[in-house]
């Protein structure tokens, strides 16, 4: 791509001419094949998601999160209703055949701008590394960028959670730097890994979602035959 330059001979963006602020997301559900998204509501899901992760063995998988693990279900019942008010964070549950197994939320939203962040993902143990879980973050980026239009998309997380670093990586993000000393969190520093898609970075890793997630992708014991990062790997050759 040439650089443009201006009247003065500075180097300038690239133009974007036709562009108008994007809508905010829809607090609407969406579907998908293995399952599906639903605004959260606390009649309909907060006693299921209190039950799905105090399976966990411990708590290792709140570390890296700004909440403490519920220590109760009426505790866990204030948070999730406090949540399924608000516009930003808007959160939703993911629901696989009938049982709410976890969270996540579309956040940052800055509709002027086109971007918007993918973020407080909580899953419970058994939703974690399966198609779900896999499914339930593509409908948020399809929210995002098909359904909403918007230009970016981000990730950002802990920098030491390389769990969540490599779900980023995994799911098609680039690594853009860290933001040091970004903020405190449970009485420690945290330096926050930021991660983006852009719009015109979309519709491969849309096609490399699609691919994985096809039903022909996984054996009888649904196990993937394929891996994503292989997936994409190969759209790239």
């Amino acid at each position: 791509m040439s650089e443009r330059r201006n009247g003065f001979d500075q180097p300038v963006g690239p133009a974007v001419p036709d562009w108008v602020p994007r809508e905010r997301p829809l607090r609407e559900p969406m579907q998908g094949r293995t399952c599906c998204l639903e605004p959260l509501d606390l009649g309909a899901h907060a006693d299921a998601l209190y039950r799905a992760f105090a399976e966990a063995p411990d708590t290792r998988d709140w570390t890296y999160l700004p909440d403490e693990p519920p220590h109760d279900l009426t505790t866990y019942r204030a948070e999730a209703e406090r949540r399924a008010v608000s516009a930003d964070p808007l959160h939703f549950a993911v629901v696989v055949a009938g049982e709410a197994l976890g969270t996540l939320a579309l956040m940052r939203i800055d509709a002027g701008n086109g971007a918007i962040e993918i973020g407080h993902v909580n899953f419970a143990p058994r939703l974690q590394r399966t198609a779900p879980a896999t499914e339930a973050v593509a409908m948020l980026m399809r929210r995002a960028f098909d359904e909403g239009g918007y230009r970016r998309l981000e990730w950002k997380c802990d920098s030491l959670n390389a769990p969540s670093r490599r779900a980023a990586e995994r799911f098609g993000f680039t690594f853009e730097g860290v933001f040091r000393q970004a903020v405190v969190v449970k009485e420690r520093n945290r330096d926050t890994a930021w991660y983006s898609l852009l719009d015109r970075e979309w519709p491969r890793a849309r096609e490399a979602l699609r691919r994985w997630l096809d039903a022909s992708n996984f054996d009888g014991d649904s196990r993937q035959k394929r891996g994503l990062a292989d997936i994409r790997a190969a759209s790239r050759g």
